[in-house]
């Protein structure tokens, strides 16, 4: 829950705005001001009730579904973070179509009646991989990240001359539904450039953000992350109960404090979008971002939205508009893949691999236009002509192969494997990186050289699996191997999902199996993994077709033999 602390003055209240739509508000003079402990809008006393929904964690299909219910709970207001590493995944290539047209998400918001807070970042943390960041940014090994270094500065200003210019229409003085927009987020936590915010912050305004600035930190940081000029917001989070949940909003309202729920609906990582945090070790964000949240990751109801709802009806003027009917789940038949392909024979439909004398890692791998990889998995390999202690860096995890024999694993606290002696000097060592995020560490794949008995290996094919759709479209043109007996090792298995005619909601059980990714129809469902705590995968009933549908799981280490259906999900 993030509270806007700003002391009551003699405005007529408009905290119940929520029943306005922001494009019929014709005359517009004075937008979001903060005034000694409230926030005013048109000079009248205006509390903010936000809930955060991310565009990027849905289906496109799936927003009016999502913003009509927070509407109907009696929100006023919906917070969003924009994503610069999902807008420009490669220098210069810029996307704002699909379940990336931020617009279109803004607009919408409007029409049914919600007002809008944009987080741009460039940095949003949102327990994204690079908290948003561009992976590409870590080419310059000298660029200081969220700080005012030349080279950082330079791809912020870019990035910032293509996205501020799609925000400006959408502002409150221009008739649309942005009333504030956020400068950076949590720096004071960061806090290693003093001058950084004030960059930022004056980012925004010469290109054209005229609306209130905000800044958000929790309780102890809030000064070392504020910007003169902008109102500095405190964080307080993890309210998990809904009687709790609801006490406290309860209060907040009786003391007129503005408030934004995070999350309102939090959604789901899909692809390979999560982050991760570091307790010690580097451990990645599991694939559900449901976050204990007002609707579930499926976008149903909890006990919470009730609870909010009778609270925020018992103050409005007039009725609430009525909540959306319940999102339908169903249970499909069980799914038995049929056939299967190991990695090794994927190998061919990837794009051409890179030749290299040493290790490259991911960021630094010459594709996408020379921006290297962001996403997914990699894989090393050379000959070895000899035994002995293998030592290598990785950053994430990596599995160890002898000529497509599985050796052991290498992570950040297991550095070292030994390999057995053999006699034959064309063998072949393979090393799979398991990309799980940028969050915490500064690159990717294998850092620095790989040695045996402390000599340096040479002579590197390094193939990229990222595992994009056009992959998917070449892999159905291969020789699928018909499944016999249980496989060890990475591999791809083949099945079909039969949907009937309606395909709705589903959530996918995956017992037997170990830890890899599901596709369906292409779309990367994210990471299942059986240490847990997530037992369920969300598969949201608009990536399916009528009848038949391709299912694809990549598994890395041992198959399971059946994919469930199942109506519940299980985190």
């Amino acid at each position: 829950l993030s509270i806007f602390l700003l002391p009551s003055f003699p405005f007529p209240c408009r905290s119940n705005w929520s029943y306005l739509n922001p494009l019929t508000l014709k005359k517009r003079s004075e937008g979001l001001v903060g005034r000694c402990a409230h926030f005013t809008l048109e000079g009248h006393k205006f509390l903010i009730f936000g809930g955060s929904i991310h565009y990027f964690r849905m289906p496109r299909e799936y927003w009016r579904d999502r913003l009509l219910k927070l509407k109907a709970c009696g929100f006023n207001t919906v917070t969003t973070y924009i994503p610069w590493n999902l807008h420009e995944p490669e220098r210069g290539q810029f996307y704002f179509s699909g379940n990336l047209d931020m617009e279109a998400f803004v607009l919408l918001a409007a029409k049914i009646g919600l007002w809008v807070i944009l987080r741009p970042g460039p940095y949003i943390c949102a327990e994204v991989d690079l908290g948003g960041l561009p992976s590409w940014l870590l080419q310059d090994p000298n660029m200081k990240l969220r700080t005012t270094d030349k080279g950082f500065v330079e791809a912020v200003d870019k990035y910032f001359d293509h996205l501020i210019p799609r925000v400006i229409p959408l502002q409150y003085h221009r008739g649309g539904p942005v009333i504030a927009v956020q400068v950076e987020n949590e720096y004071g936590s960061f806090n290693k450039d003093k001058d950084y915010m004030s960059y930022v912050k004056e980012a925004l305004l010469k290109r054209g953000i005229v609306e209130l600035l905000l800044t958000s930190d929790n309780e102890k940081e809030i000064e070392q992350g504020s910007v003169e000029g902008g109102t500095n917001l405190e964080l307080f989070q993890d309210l998990v109960f809904a009687l709790v949940f609801e006490q406290t909003v309860s209060e907040l309202i009786n003391r007129e404090i503005s408030f934004n729920a995070y999350m309102f609906h939090g959604g789901t990582n899909f692809g390979f979008i999560n982050g991760a945090v570091y307790f010690g070790m580097h451990r990645g964000v599991v694939t559900s971002y449901d976050y204990d949240a007002v609707l579930t990751e499926a976008g149903d109801y909890t006990e919470k939205y009730f609870k909010l709802r009778e609270l925020f009806a018992s103050i409005s003027e007039k009725p609430l508009p009525l909540s959306p009917q319940h999102t339908l789940k169903t249970v499909y038949p069980s799914v038995r893949p049929s056939h299967f392909l190991p990695l090794w024979e994927v190998l061919q439909y990837l794009n051409e691999p890179v030749k290299s004398h040493i290790p490259v890692n991911m960021e630094n791998l010459p594709i996408n236009n020379g921006s290297g990889q962001s996403f997914g998995f990699v894989l090393y390999e050379t000959s070895i002509c000899s035994g002995g202690r293998l030592h290598a860096e990785v950053h994430d995890i990596g599995q160890v192969f002898l000529n497509y024999t599985i050796l052991g694993v290498l992570n950040e606290k297991v550095q070292d494997l030994f390999i057995p002696n053999f006699t034959v000097c064309s063998s072949r060592i393979q090393v799979i990186l398991c990309f799980y995020s940028l969050y915490c560490l500064p690159s990717a794949g294998l850092i620095g050289p790989v040695k045996i008995n402390n000599v340096s290996l040479e002579g590197f094919t390094i193939y990229s699996l990222e595992m994009k759709m056009s992959f998917f479209q070449r892999l159905r043109s291969a020789n699928w191997r018909p499944v016999s007996v249980r496989y060890l090792g990475p591999a791809f298995y083949l099945g079909t999902l039969k949907a009937g005619s309606f395909p709705r909601d589903t959530f996918l059980r995956l017992p037997g199996w170990v830890s890899g990714f599901v596709f369906i129809n292409g779309h990367n469902l994210g990471r299942y993994w059986n240490i847990g705590p997530q037992e369920t995968l969300y598969l949201p009933g608009v990536w399916l077709h009528p009848g038949d549908n391709e299912i694809i799981l990549f598994e890395k280490i041992s198959s399971g033999s059946h994919i469930y259906s199942t109506g519940l999900p299980k985190l």
